[in-house]
C-alpha cells in the first residue's frame, strides 16, 4: 500500500520558552506517494488532535517534511524510540526541512509524537522553541476464519487456525469462554493464530467471534473501530455415545495400600451418579471385562463433582485405550488415568566407554557413562544420581521396565559412593568412585647411574659405562602421570635387579613386588591418592644388594627390569629393561707365554740369527677392548718384561741362552679356547749379552 500524510497546523501544539506562535505552519510526511492533510486526516482521541495515517508495515519509512511559520536556523527534530531519523533535516530552497523516519513497532506502539525544537531565529539569536505533532498510525488487518469440517463432539477439543496477516494486531486473552454451547479461546503460536474448540452440548450451534484489534482502523462513519467483523460459523455438535469424565489426578499408585485402603479421586458428575454406591472400572465396553478398579461415591461437591473412593486391583496406562465406569454389565461412562506400580528399581548396571553392561556399579573420576535402570515404572521417577553430570543423548533408551543415563562424573567429585535417588529418597542402589588405575607409559620414571637422571625410555639397549657406578637410583616425576582431563592414577610398579660378572656368573638378585608412585599436583585427584603405600623419593638399589654396585669388577652387569604389576591392572602394562654394563678401554695383567722358535737379530751384528728353541716370556702386558661391543678383546696387545730364550735348552754346548728385558707386541687369534698362538714382534737387551736386539716369532699361549 502507498501511503502519504501533509499536515498544515494552524496553532501551536505545545507551549514555547522563548518565542510565541507556532513553530511550524506545515508538516508533510510522504509513504511512497500518498499525501494527507489536515483537517481531512485530523481525529480527535482523548481530547487530543492527531493526525492519523495508514501503515503497511511495523518498520514503515516516510519522507518528513516540516515548513516553519517564520524564518529560523536549526530546526532539528528530538530523537524518539518510536522512530529513527535516517537523514538530517535539510532547509529546501522554499524554506521547508525535509528529512527520513523510519518508524519502529508501530503495532505495539499507543503513542507516537514529532517533537520539533529550534534554537535560532532567522538573524541568529538564540531562542528555545518546540512544538509537538502527535499521530495517529492506523492499520488494516484482516481476520477469516474457515472450517473444512464443522462437525464437532462433546468433550472432545479442536483446535483450528485463524487466517490473517497481521496476527500482532489480535488480542488474544489465552482463556476459555464459560457456560456456553460452544466455549472457546485464542492462542498464539508462532506467527499464527489458533482457535480452540470445546463443545458442551449437542446440536446445531452457531459459534459467533467478536476479536479486538490492538490498532484500531477508520469505520464507515469515519470514526476509529477496535473490533474486527464479526466471525459467524455453524457447527453440528453430536453427543458421544459415552460421557467422558475427568479425574483431579492422572497417576495412581497400584500397590497393597491402593488394593485395601483405597485412594480419594474426584471425577465430573455424571448426573446420574447414585452416592454410597460401587462402581466398576473395566477396561473393555462389552460385557464380562476384566476388574481393573472399583470406585465407590462418597459426596457431591459444589463444583458439580463427585469425591469417590478408588479400590485398584489391576493396572492400566492410558495408551491402552479408555476405562469404562459400568453399572454391573452395562457401560455408563468413559474416563482413563495411569494405574501403576510406584517407581521401584530392581537391577543396575553400568555400561564404560569401549566395554560392556556390568553389574560392577564402580565409576572412575572424569569417566562417561550409560548408566541402566532396570524396574517397574521408571517414566514416572525422577531418578538421578548424586553430584553425577547428565549429559543428552540420543540414543537414551526410556520405558517404563528400562532407563538409559548418560553421565559423566566430575573430575573433583568428592564422594566415594554416589547414591541413586527417586526425587530425594534413596532408591538403596549406589555408584562407587574408584579412582582411576591404568597402566602409564613409564617415562615418569628416571634412573641415575653416576650421570644426570634420565627417564629409562631412553635407554633402549646396554648402557656401556667406563666408570665406577657409585649408585644405581631411580626417581619417579610424579606430577607427569595425571593430566588435567587424563587420569591414570596410582602406578604399580614391580623392579627385578639381576647382577652378574663379566663371565655371566650371578652375582646377586633381588625383586621389589610392590612399587607405588603416587600422581600429585597438577593432578586433579591428587589429594585422593596420596596414603602410607606411596613411594616418598627416589630408590636406591644399594640398599637392596649385598654386593653394592661400587664393588663391581669389569665388565659387570646390572640389570633392572621395570613393569607394571598386572595384578593391579587386568593388564600385562609396560616393561622396561634398563642395562648397565662397567665397561672398559683396555685391561692391564700379567701374563706368561712360551715364545718358540723366535727369530733374533743382535745390534751391530750382519745378518740373521739363528732360530730359538722355547723360550719364556713373563710380561706386564695392556689389552684393548673393541669400541661398543661387550667384553670383547681386540686381537693385539702390547706389553714389557722379560723372556727367558731358549730357556728349556739345558745341554752344556747350547748357545744363545740368555735373559732380556724386551717391549713386546702380539697379535692372537681371536676365540682359540685355552690355547692360543700368538705371534710376537718387538726388541729389548740382552742381560749377558750386554746388546740390544730384535726378534719375531709365534708363540704359544695359555688360558687359565
Amino acid at each position: 500500500m502507498l501511503l502519504g500524510l501533509g499536515v498544515a497546523l494552524a496553532g501551536p501544539a505545545c507551549g514555547q520558552a522563548a518565542a510565541p506562535g507556532p513553530l511550524v505552519r506545515g508538516v508533510t510526511l510522504t509513504l511512497d506517494t500518498t499525501r494527507y492533510a489536515l483537517p481531512a486526516q485530523q481525529l480527535t482521541v482523548a481530547g487530543e488532535p492527531r493526525l492519523y495515517f495508514y501503515y503497511r508495515t511495523d518498520d514503515q519509512a516516510a519522507e518528513l517534511r516540516a515548513t516553519p511559520t517564520g524564518p529560523v536556523q536549526g530546526l532539528r527534530l528530538l530523537p524518539s524510540a518510536n522512530f529513527k531519523l535516517q537523514d538530517s533535516l535539510v532547509r529546501a530552497a522554499d524554506g521547508s526541512y525535509r528529512g527520513t523516519v523510519r518508524f519502529r513497532n508501530l503495532t505495539a506502539t499507543p503513542f507516537v509524537q514529532l517533537v520539533f525544537v529550534a534554537t535560532a531565529d532567522s538573524a541568529g539569536r538564540p531562542v528555545r522553541q518546540q512544538q509537538v505533532v502527535s499521530l495517529l498510525p492506523l492499520t488494516r488487518s484482516s481476520l477469516g476464519l474457515r472450517v473444512p469440517n464443522a462437525e464437532l463432539f462433546v468433550g472432545e477439543e479442536r483446535v483450528i487456525d485463524l487466517s490473517t496477516d497481521n496476527s500482532a494486531n489480535v488480542r488474544v486473552t489465552n482463556t476459555w469462554t464459560r457456560g456456553q454451547d460452544i466455549d472457546y479461546k485464542i492462542t498464539r503460536e508462532g506467527p499464527g493464530l489458533r482457535l480452540h474448540l470445546l463443545p458442551n452440548d449437542p446440536g446445531l450451534h452457531s459459534l459467533v467471534l467478536n476479536l479486538l484489534a490492538e490498532r484500531p482502523r477508520l469505520g464507515p462513519d469515519g470514526k476509529l473501530t477496535y473490533a474486527y467483523p464479526p466471525l459467524r460459523q455453524d457447527f453440528v455438535v453430536k453427543a458421544s455415545r459415552l460421557r467422558f469424565l475427568s479425574v483431579d489426578r492422572k497417576d495412581i499408585a497400584f500397590d497393597e495400600a491402593g488394593r485395601l485402603q483405597g485412594t480419594e479421586l474426584i471425577l465430573d458428575d455424571g448426573q446420574s451418579f447414585d452416592l454410597h454406591r460401587t462402581y466398576r472400572l473395566e477396561a473393555q465396553q462389552d460385557p464380562g471385562g476384566a476388574l481393573v478398579a472399583e470406585i465407590y461415591t462418597r459426596n457431591y461437591l459444589t463444583n458439580n463433582r463427585v469425591l469417590c473412593q478408588l479400590r485398584v486391583f489391576n493396572p492400566h496406562r492410558q495408551t491402552a485405550g479408555y476405562l469404562y465406569i459400568k453399572e454391573g454389565d452395562v457401560a455408563r461412562y468413559i474416563t482413563n488415568f495411569d494405574i501403576a506400580p510406584r517407581p521401584r528399581i530392581t537391577a543396575v548396571s553400568v555400561l564404560h566407554r569401549g566395554g560392556d553392561w556390568t553389574q560392577n556399579l564402580a565409576v572412575g573420576p572424569g569417566e562417561i557413562v550409560d548408566v541402566r535402570l532396570e524396574g517397574e515404572s521408571l517414566l514416572k521417577g525422577r531418578f538421578h544420581v548424586e553430584d553425577l553430570l547428565s549429559i543428552p543423548s540420543d540414543s537414551s533408551v526410556r520405558s517404563d521396565n528400562s532407563l538409559i543415563y548418560r553421565m559423566q562424573v566430575p573430575l573433583n567429585v568428592v564422594r566415594r559412593r554416589l547414591a541413586i535417588l527417586e526425587g530425594v529418597n534413596p532408591t538403596g542402589f549406589v555408584l562407587t568412585v574408584r579412582e582411576a588405575q591404568r597402566p602409564h607409559p613409564l617415562n615418569f620414571v628416571s634412573v641415575s647411574y653416576g650421570e644426570g637422571p634420565l627417564p629409562v625410555t631412553r635407554l633402549n639397549g646396554p648402557v656401556l659405562y667406563q666408570h665406577s657406578i657409585p649408585d644405581v637410583v631411580f626417581s619417579f616425576n610424579t606430577a607427569a602421570i595425571d593430566g588435567a582431563t587424563t587420569l591414570y592414577g596410582k602406578q604399580y610398579l614391580t623392579l627385578d635387579v639381576r647382577v652378574v660378572d663379566a663371565k655371566n656368573n650371578l652375582l646377586d638378585q633381588k625383586t621389589v613386588d610392590n612399587l607405588v608412585i603416587c600422581p600429585s599436583d597438577p593432578s586433579p585427584r591428587a589429594a585422593y591418592y596420596q596414603d602410607k603405600q606411596c613411594q616418598s623419593g627416589p630408590f636406591s638399589l644399594n640398599t637392596l644388594l649385598s654386593r653394592k654396585t661400587y664393588d663391581l669388577d669389569d665388565w659387570a652387569r646390572i640389570t633392572v627390569t621395570i613393569k607394571h604389576n598386572a595384578s593391579q591392572y587386568g593388564e600385562p602394562g609396560y616393561t622396561q629393561v634398563v642395562d648397565l654394563v662397567l665397561s672398559r678401554r683396555t685391561s692391564f695383567d700379567i701374563d706368561v707365554s712360551f715364545p718358540a722358535g723366535l727369530l733374533t737379530k743382535n745390534q751391530n751384528e750382519s745378518g740373521y740369527g739363528s732360530f730359538s728353541g722355547i723360550s719364556i716370556a713373563t710380561l706386564a702386558q695392556l689389552s684393548f677392548y673393541s669400541p661398543g661391543r661387550i667384553n670383547h678383546l681386540r686381537p693385539y696387545k702390547i706389553g714389557a718384561g722379560f723372556v727367558a730364550l731358549n730357556a728349556f735348552n739345558l745341554s752344556a754346548e747350547a748357545t744363545g741362552r740368555d735373559l732380556g728385558v724386551v717391549v713386546l707386541g702380539s697379535v692372537t687369534p681371536l676365540h682359540t679356547g685355552r690355547l692360543s698362538f700368538p705371534l710376537y714382534l718387538g726388541g729389548g737387551y740382552k742381560l749377558s749379552a750386554g746388546q740390544w736386539f730384535f726378534l719375531l716369532g709365534p708363540g704359544i699361549g695359555v688360558s687359565l
